[in-house]
């Protein structure tokens, strides 16, 4: 927190003075009050009246000048640490490892970089301060009041004991219930951003009723929570509300019999009662900023479990590879998922020379995809390591890697953004020149046909477009990469047949220049390597090219069978 709150140190200083002098002035205005009412007004000296008047006039006027400028200072430091720590929370968010975020609901991720970080800063901002203006007013309040007149003094001090102990009680149960309903809105704001993902699937199905029925039933919980969140405040903002109301009535009642008695001059009742209503909001509003300080612990908990969690994968420090050729070598590699009770891949051994192609051909659920994520290191090895050029990929930082690494996904990640931003995400110095030509070898011509062409902002998750051309687009991302090892994860599973080969053709330009890796199911992809590798029970079980492996090796000939393009009689493609 130090370091969040170091560029602002100046102006944080100047507002807690602000506060303090502020305060002061505000507890001496009813001692000038009982000066006024003691003297001028008791002796009819209105010379003296107009010196005192004219002091509690600057009194008041320094107070509400020190107020504006407290508030003024306030808001730069603020919005500053909010938009610091939510620019931190993004940033380790981004270094975390995909196994976090598969295990994590975006809903929850989400509110706590929005609706949390905001109750922090509510509470930054406005609550912590005048906990300590409050608890401090109280104090020297309490101080003042037991000197003017013990007896009324003793009184006040002890219409606190009860508010303590309310207090206390209350903080527990808020706690509680206030963690309850941040987390149920965070499971609301999951549910709305996947029915808006899944809009189309949702609408195909006709289960509109039933999906709106699930958020009603969430929504209603989180009402249901709410409300009780709500009663439990009010019964204790109730109770805050009377006993500094109570406790004032019996001031001005044994006040005025204390002055009747002679014990307490007017000008005395005067300031003491004044006084005491100082302290109404204080301690009216303590209420209201325990609430808030319950609520922005709770939020701060859960920013902190995201903080706290350590990224797994983490790049290392040795030097960069400085004209890197993509020599990619697995030796004995081996993943296992944390708490398996066997590892997905085991005893991994494959080498991939210098512009060489190899397909990755395995049943469903073989471990293709986790192979090929080991690469970029988006998983990373439990045993064994991944090399390129001879050096381990855990010792280049992972800037690095993943520019010399690229990869298209079979399920394609596109923003609401431009076509053009989509596209140079992972390279945002390429020309004009390059980006068409990208989009030639996806065969995305179709871009152009947007409204506004490559300035055509999609929908999100590209919703708006097919899967065939989410597939083209994502497919043009990483060649346009220029990378040195391209990964294709079944990049072309939701391509016609037709487009498929106009693909795979400007492909194999772009697969010469580059070491390839490509996940295939259709035996059309699988001529695109240069070789192939059966993954199978874990391992790597067989590696040669395509027509020796479907002539001699079974269990290929089955998995490629499966294609209509193979004829499993003749052995070969028609």
């Amino acid at each position: 927190m130090r370091h969040y709150l170091r560029p602002y140190l100046g102006k944080l200083i100047f507002i807690w003075l602000a506060a303090i002098v502020g305060i002061g002035v505000g507890i001496t205005l009813p001692l000038v009050g009982e000066r006024v009412v003691d003297g001028p007004v008791r002796t009819g000296d209105s010379g003296a009246l107009l010196l005192l008047g004219l002091i509690a006039l600057g009194l008041g006027v320094v107070e509400a000048l020190l107020t504006f400028l407290r508030r003024w200072a306030q808001i730069g430091p603020v919005l500053g640490l909010e938009t610091s720590i939510r620019d931190d929370v993004y940033a380790h968010l981004q270094r975390l490892p995909m196994s976090f975020h598969g295990e994590w609901q975006s809903g929850q991720l989400l509110s706590r970089v929005t609706t949390d970080l905001s109750t922090i800063r509510r509470f930054l901002g406005f609550g912590m301060l005048f906990l300590v203006m409050n608890i401090l007013q109280l104090v020297v309040v309490t101080v003042l009041l037991l000197n003017m007149y013990l007896p009324l003094g003793l009184l006040v001090a002890a219409s606190v004991v009860p508010i303590v102990i309310l207090s206390m009680r209350f903080e527990k149960r808020y706690i509680k219930i206030s963690r309850q309903v941040q987390d149920e809105q965070g499971d609301l704001a999951t549910f709305v951003e996947e029915s808006a993902i899944g809009i189309r699937t949702i609408k195909a199905f006709g289960r509109r009723h039933h999906v709106y029925e699930t958020f009603d039933e969430a929504a209603r919980k989180l009402h249901a929570t709410s409300m009780g969140k709500v009663r439990l405040s009010a019964r204790f903002f109730t109770f805050l509300e009377m006993i500094p109301n109570f406790t004032l009535a019996l001031v001005l009642l044994l006040g005025a019999l204390a002055v009747g008695q002679g014990a307490m001059t007017l000008g005395a009742l005067l300031a003491f009662t004044t006084l005491v209503l100082q302290l109404v909001w204080p301690i009216s509003s303590l209420g209201f900023i325990l609430a808030m300080a319950q609520e922005s612990m709770t939020a701060a908990d859960r920013v902190l479990e995201v903080m706290d969690t350590p990224p797994a994968i983490v790049g290392g420090d040795r030097a960069a590879i400085e004209r890197p050729r993509g020599h990619l070598r697995l030796e004995g590699v081996e993943f296992r998922f944390p708490g398996a009770d066997r590892p997905v891949l085991r005893d991994v051994h494959l080498e991939v020379r210098p512009g060489e192609t190899v397909a990755i051909v395995g049943a469903t659920g073989s471990g293709k995809t986790t192979l090929t994520s080991l690469v970029p290191r988006l998983l990373d090895v439990t045993a064994g390591r991944v090399t390129i050029d001879g050096r381990d990929v855990r010792e280049l930082a992972l800037p690095e890697l993943r520019s010399i690494v690229a990869t298209a996904f079979e399920e394609p990640t596109l923003f609401s953004m431009s076509v053009r931003e989509n596209l140079t995400l992972g390279r945002h110095d390429a020309t004009e020149e390059e980006l068409a030509a990208a989009i030639r070898t996806a065969q995305a011509m179709f871009v152009y046909d947007l409204p506004w062409g490559l300035d055509t902002r999609i929908g999100e998750q590209g919703l708006s477009l097919s899967g065939g051309q989410r597939q083209r687009l994502a497919l043009a991302r990483a060649v346009l990469s220029k990378p040195r090892i391209l990964v294709l994860d079944d990049t072309l599973s939701a391509l016609d047949v037709e487009t498929e080969a106009l693909v795979e053709e400007a492909l194999r330009e772009v697969l010469r220049e580059a070491t390839g890796i490509v996940v295939a199911h259709r035996a059309s992809t699988v001529l695109l390597a240069d070789k192939v590798a059966l993954l199978a029970g874990g391992t790597i079980t067989h590696v040669g090219r395509h027509q020796d492996l479907l002539n001699e090796v079974p269990e290929y000939r089955e998995l490629l069978a499966q294609d209509a393009d193979l004829d499993p009689s003749e052995g070969a493609l028609r």
